[in-house]
């Protein structure tokens, strides 16, 4: 049998290879560059711009640019009209914004529990933990793949909640033929570095609803408008303004909105390339027993932001954590996503315990992201499978 590097052998790349990675070109950066030369590096034509793109991307009727994910949930549960004594239904595996955008609101998130197959929020847990007080569900695609969003609309509908679609790791999937961006009341983005494209950071809310839209423009931007239809008095002039609501410095810059404009004209080149990784990661893994992979809904067409494998701790002579250290060991280097959100020292103050999503809890102890973004080479994904397959025959039970 062939000897770990963690136990001294020679491991399977002679450099690392993380997780994830942004693919930053000559285009892109001219284009940041071109808007460091021009007139404007916030506030002017770029924003527009990039809230175009993504419009006619996605088909949405409006989009709004903003400084990061977590500022478009925050602005899409002030938009929802959230406030405190509401309820917010949400995963817990997910990244901690997804829940503290209903505690910015001075509401309380409720954690609904996965699918253990998709791993994604599951419809029936969501109905289970409806309330008098709940007043949204923010679902999310986790690692790309579209929650099972017929029957979680239906759900909404029938209890009247604002159905928000957290899509910071979705753009670019589809639903039913439909791309990410008009499936849900309000969708988030976000273009953080790791994500599908980037904008080193940025983020952005997508809807076809007229009156969140121009809540949305307010609530980014300090309350403020210059629109005289929105005004209480006549303008004094041109440089005259009002604050109409109390609103957040939540605006994104010309030059993170010109890297994101570039990095748009080459996201059905990284969607194709991320299939293509996770339909070679998927062939490998399906020969092996210790390893399973989440399943994708026959309503999706996913591109994958993450992908986990999950092992079958009963068929391995090891701990996750030993598992995660030999792949380390091979320079595989991956990461766990995510850490169930009410375990969270923050979260166990308010009164949250474990024990409320099993799922969710079972599948945290067992999972890891390999790596999956679209710069790898063929023989990186090689080097990924063949480290995988090294440390499961190292651990495997005979």
């Amino acid at each position: 049998m062939e000897k770990l590097a963690i136990h001294g052998g020679e491991p399977v790349r002679k450099e690392k290879i993380n997780y994830g990675r942004h693919w930053i070109e000559e285009d892109d950066i001219n284009a940041v560059v071109e808007t460091l030369k021009g007139d404007f590096l916030t506030c002017g034509p770029k924003i527009s711009e990039m809230e175009q793109v993504l419009c006619d991307y996605t088909g949405a009727k409006y989009a709004v640019a903003i400084s990061n994910g977590t500022a478009a949930l925050h602005c899409a549960c002030l938009a929802a009209g959230i406030g405190s004594g509401d309820e917010v239904i949400t995963t817990p595996i997910t990244f901690a914004a997804s829940a503290n955008c209903a505690l910015y609101c001075g509401a309380m998130p409720v954690f609904a529990d996965i699918n253990p197959e998709t791993y994604n929020i599951d419809p029936k847990s969501i109905r289970e933990h409806i309330t008098d007080k709940t007043k949204a569900v923010v679902a999310v695609d986790f690692t790309g793949q579209v929650v099972e969003m017929e029957e979680i609309r239906k759900i909404c509908e029938e209890y009247h909640l604002i159905l928000i679609e957290d899509a910071a790791h979705s753009l670019g999937s589809k639903y039913q033929g439909k791309q990410v961006g008009t499936l849900a009341d309000m969708t988030t983005m976000s273009f953080h570095p790791v994500k599908t494209i980037t904008g080193g950071e940025g983020g952005a809310i997508l809807t076809d609803n007229e009156e969140l839209y121009r809540k949305l423009l307010l609530l980014r931007a300090h309350g403020i408008t210059r629109d005289i239809n929105e005004m209480s008095v006549e303008p004094e002039g041109p440089w005259y303004y009002e604050q109409i609501m109390l609103g957040y410095n939540y605006r994104i810059t010309d030059i993170q909105a010109s890297l994101i404009v570039s990095q748009m004209k080459k996201l059905d080149k990284f969607v194709s390339r991320r299939k293509e990784i996770v339909a070679a990661y998927n062939e490998a893994f399906a020969e092996i027993p210790e390893i399973i992979v989440q399943k994708e809904i026959p309503e999706a067409d996913t591109c994958r932001h993450l992908y986990i494998i999950q092992l079958e701790l009963e068929k391995l002579n090891c701990t996750r954590r030993e598992f995660f250290d030999a792949l380390a060991a091979e320079n595989v280097q991956c990461q766990i996503h995510y850490v169930p959100t009410y375990w969270f020292p923050h979260y166990q103050k308010l009164g949250f315990e474990k024990g409320c999503c099993p799922n969710a809890e079972k599948l945290y102890s067992r999972i890891m992201s390999i790596p999956l973004f679209p710069k790898m080479t063929d023989a990186d994904v090689a080097d990924v499978i063949h480290a995988v397959k090294k440390v499961v025959e190292n651990y495997r039970k005979v």
